[in-house]
């Protein structure tokens, strides 16, 4: 019996195993997020395609159990120029090879500034990327709730990320290097609220993953990033 595939995929790059194995052969400790002292750094672009600054994750306290790892995400966002403008901490899970993401790493950037701050009381809830995605396939929609007391100004915000569908692979090459991804489009739903006045905000976003390595690039309405150094 011809098994190339069981007998030497633990010696063969990436692409390789997407292509034969499968993403079942991934881990969740390729997960960039999920390494622990890694850091990471995501190139931000507004809707014009110019440069508008970066993100950076640094990622800490990680603990491996079992089948599963759980990691701290320290966010430092950048602007244009290269001034910390808001910082924060997430959490990201993994259990045989099911990624969770922390949802509120999904904000845009503007509400990513007004909302992500220490005092923010968040209702955790986690975006699912099973350990096996194809073209064609649906995911779980995801939800949650932040609120916080702006010197005795209430806000909440609502986010939803939800119709999430494969839609096809792609390579996509940065400066961080190269990677064979699935395209996952969805809609987002935001609802911000101060005081007695509601904002709506609704548009649409596509990511690219890479099975066994995370998300590499995004784009939507208000702009694209993409992951360019990794250490």
């Amino acid at each position: 019996m011809n098994r190339p595939c069981l007998v030497k995929k633990i010696w063969l790059p990436l692409a390789f195993l997407f292509a034969c194995c499968g993403v079942k052969a991934q881990h969740c400790e390729s997960f960039y997020l999920l390494q622990q002292n890694k850091t990471i750094t995501f190139a931000v672009h507004n809707k014009k395609g110019n440069a508008n600054g970066k993100i950076i994750y640094k990622i800490s306290g990680q603990v491996a159990k079992g089948n599963s790892i759980t990691a701290t995400v320290q966010t430092n966002l950048l602007n244009k120029e290269g001034k910390s403008v808001n910082k924060g901490i997430s959490n990201v899970k993994c259990t045989a090879g099911m990624l969770m993401m922390d949802m509120n790493l999904f904000l845009p950037q503007q509400q990513t500034e007004q909302f992500n701050r220490p005092q923010a009381k968040v209702k955790n809830a986690f975006l699912e990327y099973p350990p096996e995605i194809k073209p064609g396939n649906t995911l779980k929609d995801g939800a949650f709730t932040m609120e916080i007391d702006n010197n005795g100004l209430k806000q909440t915000l609502k986010m939803q990320i939800f119709n999430r569908r494969a839609t096809g692979t792609e390579k996509i090459t940065t400066a961080a290097g190269s990677w064979d991804c699935i395209t996952i489009h969805y809609e987002v739903k935001l609802d911000i609220q101060t005081g007695p006045i509601a904002i709506p905000l609704n548009f649409e976003a596509t990511e690219w993953y890479a099975p066994g390595f995370g998300i590499v690039k995004t784009e939507s309405e208000a702009g694209a990033t993409e992951i360019v150094a990794v250490r």
